[in-house]
């Protein structure tokens, strides 16, 4: 058996190593004509789109210099035009994939010449060619993906666990995402919005199964074409879909200490008719402890704040989708999707008080028992009608969505003033009750347009509109005495609070090539956002309106056949959500009260991203050095209340931070079973706040580990670990974080099944997430523990054969900053 060391490198880099290699022979391809190609290429078993891959152009055989070669775009298509009519042949390929050739004839127009499908990369070591599977992280010019479905251990988990894993991203004990250290970044699915997502993210990754999730695309330096939300990038979860001709489906069952879940699919294609559907439900549980300790300083002296509690919350989810494509002529298609989302919790949480103040009369000690309620109702519409054309890459789409989005909150307490212990109802010195709504909806329309300016350029348009309407309606009861032992509603405490956002954008995008080592790209978005806010329980108002220019850019250069650099500018916005405009003053935790703040302005950031990508053998490298700066800055902020010893938390346009920030990711085959990618990431952080008299600055850091290893038998077994330093915020420091797994897995039945056995932090039973705050008027120490040790054992099976069908438009709605965690005591 013949020998071979080529591997595909991927992104613009393997287009341009492709455009390298046909360079002795570009000066003698045949003469220009009026033929064209166009085609797709997709993952042989998946059917995923292959974004970047590599397509060259060759003579027959047996010649085997390329005339010319192009990358296909993210949606894995590709085209060639101004060719000669004759006999040629098609060979693509993609780093983590074999090749694939194919026989093709050009005529003097238009040829589609379908699907380019690429199986598992194939590794020559010695005499034998052993094929193996996608790697757990690919590399690409503009992205990281982390392929979830080679991952093992993500079996019978959550969207939660996947996010964990994947390059950049980070989840703390509470189920809080962050992207490179910030919270402000978009969550989508399938490319487009979900209501669920931007209400509360931590609460609506739950509801989405590990063993639906294709993919996880980590994004740093979005184009134009996407809103200009999430300053520190967008996250795009990439689900499985779609189904050759005939039936295929899949039932999980998984259950352990942490969560228990039931999912199935159900999919076929029948002419030109695909349908795709999932059902899923599941039950969450999660224990913690936590404690704090506060000094306060005033005029009377220093007082002394300690508590400590423990909790445990459990909740349940539902989560359904529904999606048809139809193609009722060439190249026109319709594409109907739908979604319904559903998940309600409760948590008990009890705690001991100590206040200690130079004041006698104020020192405190009670204990307090809490239980708290939420819901959430999401349900999604999306219709989407697709044109093509004759000419090769030309395309116009029209897309609309309607979204309902509703939840509702509460909480009922009974605190026991002088115990440290709680007690029966019947003894309680204070009882208080508080329930909530947030109703909501969206609506959104958009068109997008691209026309071919030759080979190598091309113009991208687009219009989008966004009406969004939400609010906030919560009430508090207290108990009064004047009232007897009876809750009475307190008005002073009570919101009705509406607000109404519209965001209007228009876009454009030019994308061109110079010479054959350099592409580059010049975009920039329009925005026009008004706003409505109505504080009915104030009888006040206000309406501003903005506009916002977002310019954005890259250029990419071929330092050699394998390796790039690639510079890349964008200015990004960040509009508050509700969870940061909402007024309620949530008063249930002790020694705190909380609340949002619905003047806030949006905040504006630049970003500068200089990265080298390169493949060497089966090592495939991404080294990122980056700017991120923001002058107004939302900061969740601690300041003193008008009460002695209770801290106000809030949100403020108070900063201004700057992230310098070094990467490195790397993706490796040590041998044909084994696949290992791991990558630091380095920031030195600067906070300035004047306001707040704070200057916060220094270095964090923190390593991502993912490897797995094929055993015989149809066994493989895997592991992963994170770790982090501790952050720096504008009042001090977050938490460190550490968290690891190990997982095996069984396939058997032909391949039709698993069963898998996970085990995540076995060796420490708990975290503790420790962080700081320190101001003028006070210093306080907060520890949160949450039990990290789980073991969660799943079972699947698999009929038919799940592919992936053709790729559709999807609406991005990425513009309200809220994505990661909420701020807080």
């Amino acid at each position: 058996m013949k020998k071979f060391t080529r591997c595909a490198t991927g992104g613009l880099l393997s287009l341009l190593l492709a455009v390298a290699t046909a360079l002795p022979a570009a000066a003698q391809g045949p003469a220009a004509g009026t033929g064209a190609l166009i085609g797709t290429v997709l993952d042989s078993a998946s059917r995923q789109p292959v974004a970047y891959a590599t397509v060259v152009l060759l003579p027959p055989a047996p010649n085997e210099k390329p005339i010319t070669g192009v990358a296909a775009d993210d949606q894995g298509k590709f085209s060639f035009t101004k060719l000669a009519a004759g006999p040629f042949r098609l060979r693509a390929s993609y780093v983590g994939y074999g090749t694939r050739t194919r026989a093709v004839v050009v005529g003097t127009g238009p040829t589609d010449v379908g699907a380019l499908r690429l199986r598992a990369a194939a590794q020559a070591l010695g005499e034998a060619v052993i094929i193996g599977s996608k790697p757990v992280v690919e590399v690409r010019p503009d992205r990281l993906v982390y392929n979830a479905d080679q991952d093992v251990s993500n079996a019978g988990g959550t969207a939660q666990d996947v996010l964990r894993k994947a390059p950049l991203l980070a989840v703390d004990g509470d189920g809080n995402v962050t992207m490179r250290g910030s919270a402000n970044f978009k969550v989508l699915v399938n490319n487009k919005p979900s209501p669920t997502l931007a209400r509360n993210l931590a609460e609506a990754l739950k509801s989405i199964p590990a063993e639906q999730i294709q993919s996880v695309e980590v994004i740093t330096t979005p184009p134009a074409k996407y809103d200009g939300e999430g300053t520190a990038g967008i996250i795009n979860i990439v689900l499985k879909k779609g189904t050759k001709q005939g039936a295929n489906g899949r039932l999980g069952l998984s259950s352990g200490n942490r969560n228990t879940n039931f999912n199935s699919a159900l999919n076929f294609r029948q002419g030109k008719i695909n349908f795709t559907s999932s059902a899923n439900a599941g039950a969450w549980y999660n224990p913690g402890q936590s404690e704090t300790y506060r000094l306060g300083y005033s005029p009377a002296g220093t007082d002394t704040l300690r508590r400590s509690g423990s909790r445990y919350n459990k909740g349940g989810w539902t989560y359904g989708t529904v999606g048809l494509d139809y193609d009722p002529a060439e190249h026109h298609s319709i594409t109907l999707a739908g979604s319904v989302n559903y998940y309600q919790g409760q948590g008990t949480n009890d705690l001991v008080n100590r206040f200690t103040s130079p004041v006698v009369a104020n020192n405190q000690l009670f204990a307090r028992s809490t239980k708290e309620v939420f819901n959430g109702l999401n349900v999604e519409g999306t219709a989407t009608y697709t044109r093509t054309f004759s000419q090769a890459r030309k395309e116009w789409s029209v897309l609309g969505q309607y979204a309902l989005n509703t939840g509702t909150f509460g909480y009922d307490y009974d605190q026991f003033q002088g115990s440290s212990v709680p007690l029966s109802s019947a003894e309680a010195s204070y009882r208080e009750r508080s329930r909530g709504r947030t109703p909501g909806q969206e609506v959104t329309l958009q068109t997008d347009f691209t026309q071919p300016l030759g080979e190598q350029s091309k113009l991208e348009v687009g219009l989008k509109g966004i009406f969004r309407s939400t609010g906030s309606v919560a009430t508090v009861d207290t108990l009064r005495t004047n009232y007897g032992p009876t809750l009475a509603g307190d008005p002073r405490r009570s919101i009705d609070f509406s607000y109404r956002q519209d965001v209007q954008a228009a876009y454009g995008i030019y994308s061109f090539g110079v010479g054959k080592k350099l592409s580059a790209s010049l975009g920039s978005r329009l925005e026009r956002t008004s706003v409505n806010a109505d504080f009915r329980t104030t009888n006040s108002q206000f309406a501003p309106s903005y506009f916002t220019v977002l310019p954005n850019g890259f250029a990419q250069y071929k330092l050699s056949e394998a390796s790039s650099v690639r510079a890349a500018y964008s200015r990004r916005i960040t509009r508050p959500a509700i969870d940061y405009l909402n007024p309620f003053r949530d008063a249930s935790t002790p020694g705190f009260v909380s609340f949002g703040n619905p003047f806030l302005s949006p905040e504006l950031t630049d970003s500068y991203e200089l990265s080298y990508n390169t493949t060497v053998k089966i090592t495939t490298l991404n080294a990122a050095l980056s700017v991120r700066h923001t002058g107004n800055a939302i900061e969740g902020v601690n300041l003193p209340s008008d009460t002695q010893g209770v801290i106000a938390t809030t949100y403020a346009n108070v900063a201004a931070n700057t992230f310098y920030q070094f990467n490195v990711y790397a993706s490796l085959k040590p041998s044909p079973k084994w696949d290992l990618s791991a990558g630091p990431d380095v920031q030195y952080v600067v906070r300035r706040s004047p306001s707040l008299q704070a200057d916060q600055r220094g270095f964090t850091a923190s390593l991502n580990l993912n490897t797995s290893y094929r055993l015989p038998k149809e066994y493989t077994i895997q592991a992963f670990a994170y770790g982090s330093l501790r952050t720096i915020d504008i009042q001090g420091y977050g938490p460190a974080n550490l968290y690891y797994s190990f997982g095996g897995k069984k396939t058997f039945w032909d391949k039709k099944a698993d069963v898998s056995l996970n085990i995540t932090s076995p060796f420490n039973g708990r975290w503790a997430y420790r962080s700081t705050l320190s101001t003028p008027a006070f210093d306080q120490r907060s520890t949160f523990y949450a039990y990290q040790r789980s073991f969660r054992l799943s079972f699947a099976y698999r009929f038919g054969q799940e592919q992936q069908g053709k790729q559709r438009k999807s609406i991005n709605n990425d513009d309200t900053k809220g994505g990661g965690s909420k701020q807080g005591g």
